[in-house]
């Protein structure tokens, strides 16, 4: 027989809109409320499945603080008999003894298959160590061994969610900060372990934000900054700018754009191209957001120019290289969508995203869900809703949330229309 806890929500919770959107948003406390209140499940079980203390669950029901240790969202999500899906996880273990058999051929099934060992390997992630203890002395060569140990885990990133890679890449960013506290350094060195102390934090802020954490993320960003410029790193320190633009368009927009014509500003001749066009990139989505067609046509094509005009054999740095022509379709078909202008924005993003790999998930998920977008804004209805429910697919088991935050937008969308075939079938999908 299969354990169910005594915390386990009624199917009925598990469809109620309140206990959805407190569980995408991780407000866990609102879901203990909740559940206290239509289950009839007490605080004393839930801390006791949660492994949280009693009078820590009343706090979090009142409102007061937060969870935000992916190992609690986990034990949560198990505690609750939460799917994966709806909080950023990978499918749970005990998913597989509740969910429909699925289909044993084809692209689909392969991708569950990765995602279950990628949500295997999720778990074991945070315990990767560095197969030497630091030397005493640091020198030129330890660094560049650093160095490209830090662009390997950032692969990670190309298919694993922030919820997964987080810890992995505070954990590299703290060993780094241990090293430049108690190593001694040759010249120069100290220099350039600072330097890759601000990528890391750039790209552990990256996975704080796409784990839902906003705070971490802009803390992290901020501590990139100061090390890019102790360093003297002016390209971290441009892209440090360029992230805190993005974090900061929910809040302030016009402060986002501000900070994202400065992250342009400090670019020079010297500046890669690949750079160069990141920085435009998140300058003409910047615009966007804030409604500038103009200064969006106008940095889209700055950074169409960085790329037409790079230098033959130019060196890019690992953490801009991925920024190419198709990359930069993609943006700008999600730009033309903020602006709501279907007739640019559908071409291009659909000849991108049919060459883009499934493999990389979140991504083509979330870029999937603006192709959606404007294919509303354009009246195409069933094909808006066909869209998203490839993006629900591509989603499902991705530790982020940005993905199901961007297509429930769209699902808004589609509710009015749910006499359409296609719309209730997404629906269906969407809230099974």
């Amino acid at each position: 027989m299969i354990y169910q806890p005594p915390t386990a929500l009624p199917p009925d919770l598990l469809a109620d809109e309140d206990v959805l959107r407190a569980l995408r948003a991780h407000d866990f406390g609102q879901v203990f409320r909740i559940v206290r209140e239509k289950a009839g499940i007490n605080y004393s079980k839930i801390a006791a499945e949660c492994g949280i203390k009693p009078e820590r669950v009343g706090q979090l029901a009142r409102g007061t603080g937060r969870v935000t240790t992916f190992e609690k969202f986990v034990q949560i999500a198990d505690a609750l008999r939460v799917p994966g899906h709806v909080i950023g996880l990978a499918p749970r273990p005990w998913e597989a003894d509740v969910a429909p058999a699925p289909s044993t051929t084809g692209p689909s099934m392969h991708r569950r298959a990765v995602l279950q060992v990628a949500g295997g390997l999720a778990v074991t992630l945070p315990t990767l160590h560095q197969s030497e203890p630091p030397p005493v002395r640091v020198t030129d060569s330890y660094v560049d061994r650093l160095h490209e140990r830090t662009a390997r885990l950032r692969r990670l990133d190309d298919t694993l969610g922030g919820g997964d890679t987080f810890r992995v890449y505070l954990g590299e960013m703290q060993r780094t900060k241990a090293l430049l506290r108690t190593g001694s350094f040759s010249d120069g060195s100290r220099l350039r372990l600072t330097s890759l102390l601000a990528e890391q934090a750039q790209q552990a802020g990256w996975a704080a934000f796409d784990s839902g954490r906003g705070r971490d993320a802009a803390s992290l960003y901020q501590e990139s900054r100061a090390y890019a410029r102790e360093a003297q790193a002016s390209d971290l320190h441009s892209n440090s700018l360029a992230f805190l633009a993005y974090g900061m368009l929910t809040k302030d927009r016009r402060a986002a754009v501000a900070f994202a014509e400065e992250s342009c500003a400090t670019a020079t001749e010297r500046t890669p191209s690949s750079v160069r066009a990141l920085l435009y990139e998140r300058l003409a989505w910047a615009c966007a957001v804030d409604q500038q067609p103009i200064g969006t046509d106008q940095a889209l094509h700055a950074a169409r120019k960085a790329l037409d005009e790079a230098p033959d054999g130019e060196l890019q740095p690992h953490w801009s290289a991925w920024v190419d022509h198709q990359e930069l379709d993609i943006m700008t078909g999600r730009c033309w969508t903020e602006l709501q202008r279907p007739l640019r924005s559908v071409p291009v993003l659909s000849a991108a995203l049919a060459a883009f790999p499934d493999e990389h998930a979140r991504d083509k998920a979330l870029y999937l869900s603006w192709l959606a977008e404007a294919y509303l804004t354009a009246g195409e209805v069933e094909e808006a809703a066909v869209t998203t429910g490839r993006a629900l697919e591509l989603a499902t088991g991705v530790a982020s949330i940005r993905p199901r935050q961007r297509i429930d937008v769209v699902l808004a969308r589609l509710r009015p229309y749910g006499e359409v075939a296609e719309v209730r079938e997404v629906l269906e999908l969407a809230d099974p």
